[in-house]
């Protein structure tokens, strides 16, 4: 915790579901599960304010594209805006580090396309019905629903924690069966899919897609139709790690549905667009459809939601690196076997490493957010996440977390000493209200290229070091007001690009020294402190030396180290 923080409450603004619209068999507890808006958590991080859109600026963006396998300058559907379709969990249990790793990622992407000043639509779904939820309930003694419940509210808490921004809609798959029974049926009609019959004609409750029936079938990851290099050596490794339509047999992180290896089958590439019910599954787990009683199908549930809230056409497809096959690839060929232009671009963050392999809690190398959290700051948690460029693999250890905390040393150092020199704290919405063509050249440079954040950090790192040049010359300033004036502009700078990676120390979910306390509490205590040090300046001043001392000893007793300098007194804890 530092002095000088200005903080506000924020509020999320992010729907959690769509009203349940499909037939359903059983009973539940449906208040709970049939509410369009789900019950938040208490210390939200607010979504930015507008800014105008600077399309100069925004010429300059240039993202890789995992179908094209090369980088390419970003060009929205409609000139302003943007529409973002992000995988979200599957809630089957608690998250770890490596499932926050791509929503931090994706939201600096977000973050950079506000600074840009386009209107971003963000939609993130919560996968609340699959195997393993109906499984891990079943063996645990729970109601499917209640387990998708408490653990998408820790998910929540998570992102909440790392200052992750809400979502615009965060839809679950529950909520919105209608709308992929409609999907699957235009799919049918379209003769691309096919629903498994029984002895007597009847619907079993099995649909599947037909890939045979589809020739551009793997056109995201197909990495042989080619013979052009991969575009830089991050590209290359997520092709040689990641799952491809090209890389035949078992993968150990996306294991085969039992259904998608029914025998009923036409094709073995087929793959399930609604499912017939297990004997295990309950009967509040099904719902009844033209195909027979069943519940969806993983892939079906994405194409589903991102068609409800984005379109036919949207900008932005992004997930985890091991989403891209089979997931992202099924949901491509259904989207557009059912019509629709679906994404025009995709982008896939890679993985948190631990000695090279992908962090994984069916691998048993899974690290959970609270364990990381109760050794390290939320702060520094998420600065390690955010701050390499979202394609490059990330190995998690203590050389990570010790950079990161030292990051966080030198910044906010920096922002208390400038904060203290010119007598103020540039307001949130000053900060807020900078857009990308006012921030320095050579981190809007970094971010356009790829949203590469380890050169964005660079650059921050530049004007901190110019900025603490400046401070080191301000006593011998000539022109006292205009070296001040000088110093608050590099403060200003400093903190409107650690905002664009949702790191500015002075923002709500970081006033308590970057822990996710409660900015309120922080101010209190700051108040408090500086009537302290304001009587120690006068005894001071009155040369009561022993009252000073005695003031400064108590504040140290209580954690509260005291940093003099020509320009005043500020404090730290411990």
């Amino acid at each position: 915790m530092s002095a000088h923080v200005s903080a506000h409450a924020g509020t999320r603004i992010g729907t959690r579901a769509g009203a349940y619209v499909g037939t359903q068999i059983g009973l539940m507890d449906k208040a709970l599960w049939m509410s369009p808006i789900a019950n938040t958590l208490g210390n939200m991080t607010s979504t930015p304010k507008p800014l105008d859109f600077n399309d100069s600026v925004a010429k300059g963006l240039r993202l890789y594209d995992t179908a094209t396998h090369s980088i390419a300058p970003f060009e929205s559907i409609r000139p302003g805006e943007v529409g973002i379709y992000v995988c979200g969990a599957t809630v089957q249990s608690s998250p770890h580090v490596g499932h926050i790793r791509a929503a931090v990622a994706f939201d600096v992407v977000r973050r950079w396309l506000l600074r840009l000043g386009y209107k971003v639509t963000f939609v993130r779904n919560v996968t609340d019905i699959d195997d393993k939820i109906l499984d891990k309930a079943r063996a645990a003694g729970q109601r499917w629903w209640e387990r998708a419940y408490i653990y998408e509210r820790e998910f929540t808490e998570a992102y909440d924690t790392l200052g992750v921004l809400p979502p615009t809609y965060e839809p679950r798959a529950t909520g919105h069966i209608q709308d992929m029974v409609d999907l699957i049926q235009r799919i049918i009609d379209n003769g691309h899919g096919y629903v498994v019959l029984d002895a007597d004609g009847k619907p079993t409750g099995n649909v599947y897609f037909d890939v045979a029936s589809w020739p551009r079938y793997g056109e995201l990851t197909h990495q042989e139709s080619g013979t052009k290099p991969a575009a830089d050596e991050a590209a290359a490794v997520a092709d040689r790690m990641g799952p491809s339509v090209d890389a035949a047999g078992e993968d150990k992180y996306n294991p085969v549905d039992a259904a998608d290896a029914s025998p009923d089958k036409h094709d073995p590439r087929d793959f399930a667009l609604w499912k017939a019910p297990k004997d295990t599954d309950p009967e509040d787990a099904r719902w009844k459809t033209p195909f027979g009683v069943g519940r969806p199908g993983w892939h079906i549930e994405c194409s589903a939601m991102s068609h409800r809230y984005l379109g036919d056409d949207f900008d932005i497809h992004g997930g985890g690196l091991d989403l891209r096959f089979p997931h992202h690839e099924n949901e491509t060929a259904q989207s557009r076997a059912a019509g629709w232009g679906f994404a025009h671009h995709w982008m896939h963050s890679a993985w948190v490493t631990q000695k090279g392999e992908k962090m994984s809690k069916s691998l048993g190398n899974g690290l959970s957010v609270p364990s990381v959290l109760a050794e390290h700051s939320a702060w520094v948690v998420r600065y390690a996440l955010a701050s390499v460029q979202y394609r490059s693999m990330l190995e998690w250890g203590d050389q990570t977390l010790n950079e990161a905390q030292a990051a966080y040393d030198r910044v906010s150092n920096f922002i208390e000493r400038a904060g203290a020199a010119i007598g103020e704290q540039p307001s949130r919405d000053e900060i807020q209200s900078v857009g990308a063509g006012d921030l320095p050249e050579d981190f809007v440079n970094a971010m356009n290229d790829d949203i590469n954040v380890a050169g964005g950090v660079g650059a921050i790192f530049s004007a901190v070091r110019a900025g603490n040049t400046l401070l080191s010359k301000l006593e011998d300033a000539a022109d006292s007001a205009a070296a001040r004036a000088e110093v608050r502009g590099v403060l200003v700078s400093v903190r409107a690009m650690l905002d664009t990676l949702g790191l500015d120390p002075l923002a709500a979910e970081w006033a308590a020294g970057g822990d996710g306390g409660d900015g309120k509490e922080h101010e209190a205590l700051d108040a408090l402190i500086s009537e302290q040090l304001q009587a120690r300046a006068e005894a001071r001043k009155a040369k009561d030396y022993a009252r000073a001392d005695a003031i400064r000893d108590a504040l140290a007793e209580a954690g509260v180290v005291i940093e003099d300098s020509p320009t005043g007194s500020t404090w730290s804890l411990k």
